[in-house]
């Protein structure tokens, strides 16, 4: 006489003898991010957002389309082309990592990717922009955009900095990893 087996309950899955197929990751582009409505831009939106304040979208959108407008006047061209100049100016390539390899900590240079390199353009340019005191924040921007657009001002600063460190810690490239 043998023991008795007492069934497994199946998921219904494994009734219909149905294994899904695993899903592949989506390509997150800002996830459900709208272009804006006057430039039709998605890097336009995005930066209205990160300059964004206590969820004031429409004084963020003021700001900019504010600045956008001082710089058409300024340089006599397309404000979008000279405001997407400006951010691929400001883009870093290299920037350094701590790493830490037998109780010392090395700053390790590595390569940025696309998405981290825009958040930190759009960064810089709203910290240089807002560091720059006594004048309404459309014209801090406008000025901090056509000096990125020049490749000058605080945000290309911090720029060329973050280069000039990863340059100098060159000898340590190879604990990147």
């Amino acid at each position: 006489m043998g023991k008795k087996v007492k069934p497994t309950r199946k998921s219904r899955m494994e009734k219909e003898n149905q294994v899904p197929a695993l899903p592949t990751a989506p390509k997150v582009t800002g996830r459900g991010l709208k272009p804006d409505s006057k430039f039709n831009d998605l890097l336009v939106s995005k930066f209205i957002n990160c300059m964004m304040y206590e969820g004031k979208k429409a004084a963020s959108q003021v700001v900019f389309y504010g600045a956008m407008k001082i710089v058409g006047e300024k340089t006599n061209a397309n404000p979008i082309e000279v405001f997407n100049t400006a951010m691929n100016n400001v883009k870093p390539v290299v920037e350094v990592k701590s790493k830490r390899v037998g109780g010392a900590t090395y700053q390790v240079p590595v390569e940025v990717n696309r998405k981290r390199a825009q958040s930190l353009s759009i960064r810089w340019i709203l910290e240089a922009a807002r560091g720059k005191k006594g004048r309404p924040m459309a014209e801090r921007l406008a000025a901090e955009l056509l000096d990125a657009y020049k490749k000058e001002g605080g945000a290309m600063t911090k720029r060329e900095n973050t280069h000039k460190m990863a340059e100098a810690n060159k000898a340590f490239a190879h604990y990147a990893w």
